[in-house]
């Protein structure tokens, strides 16, 4: 196996978690935060979902589906363009609402294909190449897909883990 596929795997078992999350929940259960400082399913799956965009599209030079396929425009959230979710305060989480999983999961879909086809076309000098020299040692393409899939992987885990909290509380 090579590493493009181990990497096409790991990112493939993003999409279902995030689908096994997020389907059958109606908004009220997305939107719900147990407490004022934490975050909801939502605001964690569109964190996920814009570090994956914002960071892939970087390292890959290619345009954000967030800008482009008028998913920004869709959420209609009241942030910034390029937000991401990173520092957000208690406020802004608030602000980051779905009137429907579909909305989540449409957007992390498109995401996801772009990633794939990303990934599809990857050799093993590519994962070599520097993405980030803001760091010492600078970022290399490699490194920078683990850290966005481990950061997905914890963020869509904290989603299963509310959302089992949630349903639970509801029984």
């Amino acid at each position: 196996m090579h590493a493009k596929d181990i990497l096409i795997d790991g990112y493939n078992r993003v999409q279902e978690e995030v689908h096994a999350a997020v389907d059958g929940l109606d908004p009220d259960v997305l939107n719900t935060r147990p407490s004022p400082d934490a975050n909801s399913i939502t605001w964690l799956v569109w964190h996920l979902t814009r570090v994956q965009d914002d960071h892939l599209a970087d390292a890959f030079e290619l345009d954000q589906v967030w800008l482009t396929q008028d998913w920004e425009k869709r959420f209609g959230l009241d942030l910034p363009r390029q937000d991401t979710g990173y520092g957000h305060s208690a406020a802004k989480v608030a602000k980051v609402r779905v009137p429907d999983g579909d909305l989540l999961t449409g957007y992390y879909d498109a995401v996801h294909e772009q990633s794939l086809t990303a990934l599809r076309a990857l050799t093993a000098a590519d994962l070599e190449r520097i993405v980030d020299e803001r760091w010492d040692p600078p970022v290399t393409l490699g490194v920078r897909l683990v850290s966005v899939l481990a950061d997905d992987l914890e963020h869509v885990g904290q989603a299963a883990y509310l959302r089992g909290l949630l349903q639970s509380a509801d029984a």
